[in-house]
């Protein structure tokens, strides 16, 4: 057994990272809409297991309106001032491992999405989450973000090629390179590689708007809504190469398929990067992000597969937005 772990997201967490919506000029009309879609899907996450226990949310501000409207919605939460560009805590946060001498917190380089966006505090908000956690850091040269890495705590990570690969983050790196880093960083022997994301993501693919491990060797992906499901095509690519990988261990993977949102709209026009696999679990709820009338059928499906928790959806066309969901503005911190 390897002595670094990124433990699965279903095991204990002691916090939940977060970075809450505060800059005007970038949500526009959609802050307030933005902020109530926070407040709702993390106290689902922070509800208590069956065991009493909760993990901590921990919330950074980048303004004092910011810290007041978070402590204000949120009163259990603990809310400190910190500057970061926007909310996606997965991208901007680092990678939490557990290795022989404890808590680790990995940081890759971040460069905006492939130098889509450049906001100031983006590359500096990881160091203060790492700090808030007490968790020593390790630095490495690849470019990459945690929405583009699912674990399944057993050695298995879930990436994609579009995103992993592409030249606007590390041009020159081959499959086995990356393995090789994947393996250092993070102890993992099995990388399953997804060629391509939904269509409309600015992120080039990441794995958590389209592949979720639900336990070691199950993972849950997207089967398309409708004919007019702008991803039908990438979505059915995606379950043919889940179900023809295998885990750690060798063995095939159980592929559990969910409807997918179907075709949303972008607030500028076209396909938004909606998906209900940008999930979040707690001890009691795995949280879904809904966008319409196909989240209920989603949930369903989801339940069926999740005995050791009680499925809920929760609103994010406001967080959507900005470009994710609740997976993407949160980073986990295990026990």
């Amino acid at each position: 057994m390897t002595a670094l772990r990124v433990p699965h997201e279903f095991e204990p967490q002691r916090a939940i990272h977060t970075l809450w919506p505060a800059a005007g000029d970038l949500w526009e009309d959609d802050l307030d809409p933005a902020r109530a879609e926070f407040a709702a899907f993390l106290g689902l996450a922070a509800a208590p297991g069956a065991d009493g226990t909760a993990p901590d949310i921990i919330i950074y501000a980048a303004t004092p309106d910011a810290a007041a409207d978070a402590r204000t919605r949120l009163p259990r939460a603990r809310v400190i001032e910190a500057a970061y560009g926007d909310v996606w805590a997965r991208d901007t946060g680092p990678v939490f491992v557990s290795g022989p001498g404890g808590l680790e917190a990995v940081r890759m380089i971040f460069n905006g999405w492939g130098g889509k966006y450049d906001l100031p505090g983006d590359t500096a908000i990881g160091a203060d989450i790492a700090r808030e956690a007490k968790a020593a850091v390790r630095t490495s040269e690849l470019v990459c973000e945690g929405g583009a890495l699912e674990f399944d705590g057993a050695g298995s990570v879930i990436t994609t090629r579009q995103c992993v690969l592409n030249a606007n983050r590390n041009p020159g790196w081959s499959e086995g390179r990356v393995e090789a880093e994947f393996a250092r960083l993070f102890g993992v022997t099995n990388v399953i590689w997804i060629d391509e994301g939904l269509i409309g993501d600015h992120t080039d693919g990441h794995v958590d708007n389209i592949a979720r491990f639900l336990r070691p060797g199950v993972v849950a992906c997207q089967s398309p809504s409708g004919r007019d499901d702008p991803n039908a095509a990438v979505l059915d690519a995606i379950a043919r190469q889940l179900e023809g990988a295998r885990d750690a261990a060798g063995k095939p993977l159980k592929v559990i398929r969910i409807p997918s949102p179907g075709f949303v709209e972008h607030v500028v026009g076209g396909p938004a990067a909606a998906s209900h696999m940008n999930w979040i679990a707690g001890p009691k709820h795995l949280v879904m992000p809904a966008y319409n009338a196909h989240a209920d059928a989603a949930v369903k499906a989801l339940q069926a597969a999740c005995a050791d928790r009680v499925v809920v959806a929760s609103p994010s066309s406001a967080i959507l937005t900005g470009g994710g969901s609740f997976h993407c503005v949160t980073c986990n911190e295990p026990l």
